[in-house]
């Protein structure tokens, strides 16, 4: 899941992208509103964390025109100002939430999920193909009678293979979507992580979920 953090506080920024990366969120990071408007416009975000008190024009103003360039991605707003009058105006300009600092990471992270399963209600908690099931709570996976706890990168892989199942994903897009925007298209982790998922849901006796598309990248579902 893709996370546009907007934020002129260039040590704040790289902590929450840090933070946002270690949870299984690939972070891009801006540090002006003009510029960060522009990318929350023209990219697929999943969700965007705001600071209301930018240098050249501050989130308000922000949100409020990505509201009306209809960009309906979810937003938390984060400010000093921590006055109801201050969340009102945030949430009257179209933010979804609203987080004071100084916060504990834990609940960013906490709020951001909230926001994503708040727009996935018919989801439900459980990724599903085939007799496999992705936790996306607990971050566990199951097929049959093997269960699996995976490392973050691993699950962050399984979740957007689930959530782009029977399309053909090239590894630049894996990369960009599970990993960073700057990913190395010419690094082999994504294949190492591709492997890693094989051995534990693709093993012998099972239908195959994982397939390799030659000089393309990879499909996940079953094939006829």
């Amino acid at each position: 899941m893709r996370v546009l953090v907007i934020e002129d506080n260039p040590k704040m920024a790289k902590g929450i992208q840090t933070g946002l990366q270690a949870a299984g969120f690939a972070a891009e990071v801006c540090h002006s509103g003009f510029e960060g408007e522009d990318l929350a416009a023209g990219q697929p975000f999943d969700a965007i964390v705001l600071d209301l008190m930018l240098p050249d024009r501050d989130g308000i103003e922000v949100c409020r025109n990505l509201r009306r360039r209809k960009v309906v991605t979810p937003i938390i707003m984060l400010t000093s100002l921590s006055s109801t009058d201050d969340k009102v105006q945030g949430l009257d300009a179209g933010a979804d939430d609203y987080l004071p600092k100084p916060f504990k990471f834990e609940e960013l992270v906490a709020r951001i999920r909230a926001l994503l399963r708040r727009g996935q209600a018919t989801e439900g908690k459980v990724l599903r193909c085939d007799d496999l099931e992705l936790d996306l709570y607990t971050r566990r996976a199951a097929r049959g009678d093997q269960h699996w706890d995976l490392a973050t990168r691993e699950f962050a892989l399984l979740e957007y293979l689930l959530r782009n199942q029977n399309r053909v994903l090239s590894r630049a897009q894996i990369g960009e979507r599970v990993w960073d925007l700057n990913f190395e298209a010419t690094s082999n982790v994504i294949d190492v992580y591709i492997s890693s998922l094989r051995r534990k849901i693709d093993r012998p006796g099972l239908r195959t979920l994982i397939h390799t598309v030659k000089n393309a990248g990879y499909r996940f579902g079953i094939m006829d």
